[in-house]
């Protein structure tokens, strides 16, 4: 049986932010949903160690909080996903962003073992998006890393929900984007970034590469 769930009781808006966001695996469900709809089973494959039961409480937990949409999709697919909502969107990621960077400073070094496509996602692209760098972006993104897909939308100086066909690419090598992001030096930084590739409209390429000092 899943424990009844914490509550600080004290009406401070830390306590009350942990509430919500503070139980174990919530900030790493709405982790992976930074990386566009998710279905159930593609959350649980994700977060090896999770509980079925407990991860369908905690999107529950999640929808009811207004962070968390969940929608079925057309036949014949006919599946239940999970995405992001706008509040979530608006709310949750510059705290994914602020742990991730206090996170940084404990990972093992990056030249121990291969990079995960998560932690090049994480390291490539939601450490270097700044909302300074992407006043007046309007498109829609898909970063391929070593054949897991991620998808989102850069809008209104902020990142969003993806919507129809990407208007740039990027595809990498989680290890090119964590070095990038966290090698050692210039040079090898540099080299790491001259293999990422992109593709599309050239100004919103550019546009792109601004918003995440890629």
């Amino acid at each position: 049986m899943v424990a009844s769930r914490r509550n600080y009781n004290q009406n401070c808006p830390i306590a009350r932010g942990l509430d919500v966001l503070g139980e174990r695996w919530t900030l790493l469900i709405l982790r992976e949903l930074v990386g566009g709809v998710r279905r159930y089973g593609d959350l649980r494959a994700e977060l090896p160690g999770i509980a079925t039961n407990l991860l369908a409480e905690r999107l529950k937990e999640l929808q009811d909080a207004g962070l968390v949409d969940r929608s079925e999709l057309p036949a014949p697919i006919g599946r239940t996903v999970y995405t992001l909502s706008d509040l979530g969107w608006q709310r949750v990621l510059p705290i994914l962003q602020s742990v991730a960077w206090f996170g940084v400073d404990h990972l093992d070094p990056i030249d121990d073992g291969p990079a995960s496509p998560l932690n090049g996602f994480l390291a490539g692209i939601l450490l270097g998006f700044q909302s300074s760098r992407a006043a007046g972006v309007e498109t829609t993104c898909r970063v391929e890393i070593d054949g897991r897909r991620f998808e989102f939308a850069v809008t209104q100086g902020r990142l969003g929900a993806g919507r129809g066909e990407p208007a740039v690419t990027i595809t990498a090598a989680a290890a090119d984007l964590v070095t990038a992001r966290l090698g050692a030096d210039d040079a090898e930084r540099g080299a790491a970034l001259r293999r990422i590739k992109f593709h599309g409209d050239a100004l919103a390429v550019g546009a792109v590469r601004a918003a995440f000092a890629l």
